[in-house]
């Protein structure tokens, strides 16, 4: 069993929804964005999602390109994700790399999977990675003891999941929206029948992203999903704040505000798919 999965089954145990915390690498800098992370593990995230810059992020809303920005202006390289995921590995949560495909292919997939795993990390979240282009990435997974996550969204057909989910490791991210990153008012609509329809073919853990940002719509994710995965609404802490203090404080008000409303709804228990359902790596 994977770090990743253990920290959900640990959640589930507690009957409540794992917290994913998300920040990128290198904003504020790079020992400011290790601070930070770590503030989040110690305030009550159960694994941790560390960005890696990157001058595209196709997916992103304003709030995260904007810190995204900062990290490169900044200076950020590879080398100081990969010493971010070291530093916050050592809290004993678990750690994922969130990266669009073209850095890793540059750097070297099997070069970056190997000193990702020497800095204790648990694997990559890829969103803009197909399976079908996904062999050495998924190589490189196995050989190194990585979780390969993948994404779908609720535009994604029955045989699409199928297919992803048969290559995830760790767990199944579903985007709420079709849209890109930010907090909003509410979680879209169409999460809960996203779930669903993901754990009709595969025993992994389905954790919600793309839109959370306090506490109450944590508890609404933790009523029927496994996680609930925040990433702008902890950068536009960070954001906002008048210095790096007061930032610090407010990432992990924050992440305790999240921890304790996964907490405050019980979640039905994980269905089990239908043996019938021969899905590979399922």
């Amino acid at each position: 069993m994977s770090a990743v999965t253990a920290a959900f089954d640990k959640a589930a145990a507690e009957n409540r929804g794992a917290v994913i915390g998300y920040l990128p690498a290198g904003f504020p800098t790079v020992d400011g964005a290790i601070a930070a992370a770590i503030a989040m593990a110690e305030s009550g995230a159960d694994i941790i999602e560390i960005g890696l810059p990157y001058s595209d992020p196709l997916i992103d809303g304003p709030v995260i390109q904007e810190a995204v920005h900062r990290a490169l202006v900044g200076g950020t390289k590879v080398t100081d994700v990969l010493r971010t995921v070291q530093a916050v590995a050592a809290t004993g949560v678990p750690v994922l790399v969130m990266t669009y495909w073209n850095p890793i292919d540059r750097h070297g997939v099997d070069v970056f999977a190997r000193d990702l795993a020497a800095a204790g990390g648990s694997g990559m979240i890829t969103p803009d990675l197909t399976p079908e282009e996904a062999g050495p990435w998924l190589g490189a997974a196995a050989k190194y003891n990585l979780d390969p996550v993948f994404l779908v969204a609720p535009s994604s057909s029955t045989e699409r999941i199928k297919l992803i989910t048969s290559v995830c490791g760790g767990f199944v991210y579903a985007a709420s929206i079709m849209g890109t990153t930010g907090a909003r008012d509410s979680v879209g609509t169409q999460a809960v029948g996203l779930v669903s329809r993901v754990r009709e073919h595969t025993k992994l853990p389905v954790a919600v992203g793309l839109g959370v940002r306090d506490g109450r719509q944590a508890a609404e994710v933790a009523g029927f999903a496994d996680g609930v995965a925040v990433g702008s609404a902890f950068v536009q802490r960070l954001l906002t704040a008048p210095d790096p203090l007061s930032g610090l404080e407010s990432v992990r008000d924050l992440a305790a505000e999240l921890a304790a409303g996964v907490r405050s709804r019980g979640k039905p228990q994980r269905s089990q798919p239908d043996p019938d359902l021969r899905v590979p790596g399922t």
